[in-house]
This record gives structure tokens, C-alpha cells and sequence, in this order.
């Protein structure tokens, strides 16, 4: 019998440094006006996402993979309150630091609970956010008084096409197939017919790689197929692209931003079209939001919004080497 099991896996020092980066969100986001606010973890729908997999209760409700659905209806509601002409409130920017559950396996990177970073900005793009999160970024490393590593940006297409030939929205997954037997790396069959999933797997092997180790970097410019819950727009070169972005520390994912989608309409539409792939890929049938589709009918304001894991930054911020490391209880251990 393991007499050390129930030994928490943070050490005193990193619980403190824990605590610190929680400490210097919170300032941060009061210098900015930007409301803490606390939605429920339990919810009466799931995430349609294909790639995501919910956690559900035997009461049939689930455990909230991100806070992002119900904060929207926090930013509708009281959008309301300014459109009927008679309210002097200023429309707030809202951000929640929230335990959220994914039902994916456990490794280096992954528990099944873990904090989400999420916050809103009021009448701003993705390119406005990302400034919004350098500066955050820039607060925590001054706070901790550490050197500031750094920050580039990477486009995906551009990426995809310096080594494929070809533009996401034209490559198939016979090209990257042919593509990753020329470099002698193996690729899975199981993928099929997904393209995307062959671009996602493209990606995190042939050009996360080549991000530097010790820097942030901002890929940019998603293709439209990879939209999710963003807007559409156009790259420098007029291409259409989905305008969202995801953070990285050498080949790390940090963060998830959108310049948020708010027609209602669409968005059932794209969430039609995941549960349409979810029965091809024989994944767990998952209710649509209609209380978030709603909202969006009523007016969701025109927002930018990320999502950013707390225990991965305080792992590149501390150099830890697993996310254990920078948790009390791991699932392991919990």
C-alpha cells in the first residue's frame, strides 16, 4: 500500500507561487474594470464540439467544460439593459477565473479538472484581445519579476502552405498523408475523410515545432472550417478566414480566443453541423444551449473573448515539467 498517496503534489513554494498568479490576474483585471463574475459549473447542456468530451452527472446535467456559454448570457442580459433607453449603466467587461471538467485522459498537460482564465472585452476584435492578453502576459512576468520571454505571431495558412503548396481550404488529407510519409513519419488511418483533424495533426507535428521553446507565439488567421464560435473575416490578403487565435509557449496551447460570433442563426447552425459529425464519429449526442441561443437572439454585444488555462501558464511561469506539479490534488491523487 502507497502510505504517500495522499500527499498533495505542489510543494508549499508552489502553492504560494499559485496563489501570486491568481493575485496578479485579479489586480490586473481591477486596473482594467473588468468585472469578476461566477456562473454554475453544472449545466443542462454539454459542448457540442466534436473534439470535446463533457463530464455528465447521473442527474443528467453536465459539468461545464468553460464558462463561455453562460457569461454570454451575462453580457446579453445586460446589454438589454442599455438598449431600452432609459439606463445610464456602462456595459461591463466581464472575466471569471472557473474549474471546469474535460473528460480526456490524464498525462503531462491534461487533467481532467483544471481552471480556465476566461474574459470578455465590450466592442473589441481578436487583434485588440491579443494586445489585451500581451499586456496581462507582461503584467504576471513584471509581478514574478522575471524576464519578459517574448512574444511573435504565426499565420496558419501561410504556415500550411510554405510546406504543403497549397491553402488549408484547398489541402486534403491525401496531401498531408503524402506529407508526413516524405518526412517518414507515420500517419493514422483513422483519420479518414477529416481534413481538419489532418490539419490539427499537421500542425502540432510538422509547425509547433519550430515555435521557439522559450517564447510565446500567436497562430492567426484559423481557416474558415475551424471556425468554431468566431466571426469570419479576411486575412491581409483578403483570403476568408475565422477570426480567432490560439496561444502557445513553444509547442504548448495556453489560449483559445475569438472575435465572438453573435448571430444566433449561425450559431445553431454550426452547432447542427457538430452534432451531424458527432453521429459520424459515434460520440455522445449532446443537447444544443437553446438558454445561450437565445441570449444571442436577444443581442449579444459585439465582444472579443479567450479562454486561458491557469495551470499551463503557472507551468511555463514556474518551469514545472508536469501539471501535477502546480496542483494540490491531481485527478491521480484527488
Amino acid at each position: 500500500m502507497d502510505t504517500t498517496h495522499w500527499l498533495p503534489g505542489a510543494t508549499l513554494d508552489t502553492l504560494r507561487q499559485a496563489a501570486r498568479l491568481r493575485q496578479s490576474v485579479r489586480q490586473w483585471m481591477l486596473q482594467q474594470g473588468i468585472l469578476e463574475v461566477f456562473t454554475p459549473a453544472l449545466s443542462a447542456a454539454g459542448a457540442t464540439d466534436p473534439h470535446v468530451a463533457s463530464l455528465r452527472t447521473r442527474q443528467g446535467k453536465y459539468l461545464q467544460t468553460s464558462p463561455e456559454f453562460p457569461m454570454k448570457r451575462l453580457l446579453a442580459a445586460h446589454a438589454l439593459e442599455l438598449a431600452d433607453g432609459t439606463s445610464t449603466r456602462v456595459q461591463p467587461d466581464l472575466y471569471q477565473i472557473a474549474t471546469v471538467f474535460r473528460a480526456e485522459e490524464s498525462g503531462r498537460y491534461h487533467n481532467s479538472e483544471f481552471s480556465l482564465l476566461e474574459w470578455y472585452r465590450i466592442g473589441r476584435d481578436h487583434h485588440a484581445l491579443m494586445q489585451d492578453l500581451e499586456n496581462l502576459l507582461r503584467h504576471i512576468w513584471d509581478t514574478a519579476e522575471l524576464a519578459w520571454p517574448g512574444i511573435e505571431s504565426r499565420r496558419y495558412g501561410v504556415e500550411v502552405r510554405r510546406r504543403l503548396g497549397v491553402w488549408p481550404e484547398q489541402a486534403t488529407t491525401n496531401d498531408i498523408a503524402r506529407y508526413f510519409a516524405s518526412a517518414g513519419r507515420s500517419y493514422p488511418e483513422s483519420i479518414g475523410g477529416d481534413v481538419d483533424a489532418a490539419l490539427d495533426l499537421f500542425i502540432d507535428e510538422f509547425v509547433l515545432p519550430e515555435f521557439a521553446g522559450d517564447a510565446f507565439t500567436l497562430l492567426i488567421d484559423y481557416p474558415v472550417s475551424q471556425c468554431a464560435l468566431a466571426r469570419l473575416g479576411s486575412d491581409e490578403e483578403g483570403r476568408a478566414v475565422a477570426r480567432r487565435f490560439e496561444l502557445y509557449f513553444g509547442r504548448l496551447e495556453l489560449a483559445n480566443g475569438f472575435h465572438e460570433l453573435c448571430d444566433a442563426t449561425i450559431q445553431r447552425s454550426r452547432f447542427e453541423a457538430d452534432l451531424r459529425k458527432r453521429d459520424h464519429l459515434a460520440a455522445e449526442r449532446i443537447s444544443m444551449d437553446e438558454n445561450l441561443l437565445q441570449a444571442m437572439a436577444a443581442g449579444l454585444p459585439d465582444c472579443a473573448g479567450i479562454a486561458l488555462g491557469l495551470e499551463r501558464l503557472h507551468m511555463v511561469l514556474g518551469q514545472h515539467a508536469h501539471i501535477r506539479e502546480v496542483m494540490s490534488f491531481d485527478e491521480q491523487r484527488a
